[in-house]
């Protein structure tokens, strides 16, 4: 049995419509996580201080096959949008997530992918 991908008629539910309007916050800052976490070097970092919970700039470019400089960069994108943080041990930065709402949503996306769901199944 295939399922419709739109209503058979036209009927809006106001009740709903409004209950929701009313609910429904500012979404300038999720999407600016989205937008974010959307680029896959930025999502495999993120996704690697799942893994470890604080690494250095250079072990980063490590992993994610680039240069310091490339690494860098996409770590300060991450902390600007408050999605990781950093501190200086002598000569080095070092790299974590910002705080476990951030782990969790990183962690969720993988486990949804690895799950199959998404993929119109569901």
């Amino acid at each position: 049995m295939t399922v419709k991908e739109v209503c058979e008629v036209t009927t809006v539910h106001e009740e709903v419509v409004s209950r929701v309007q009313k609910a429904l916050p500012d979404m300038g800052a999720a999407v600016a996580i989205f937008k974010a976490l959307a680029d896959e070097t930025r999502l495999k970092i993120a996704f690697s201080l799942t893994l470890e919970e604080e690494m250095c700039v250079c072990d980063v470019a490590a992993v994610i096959g680039s240069s310091v400089a490339t690494a860098s960069h996409h770590l300060r994108y991450l902390r600007q949008q408050a999605l990781a943080k950093s501190r200086k041990k002598g000569k080095m930065v070092y790299y974590s997530l910002a705080d476990d709402h951030v782990h969790q949503l990183v962690k969720v996306a993988h486990e949804h992918t690895i799950e199959g769901v998404g993929h119109g199944n569901g």
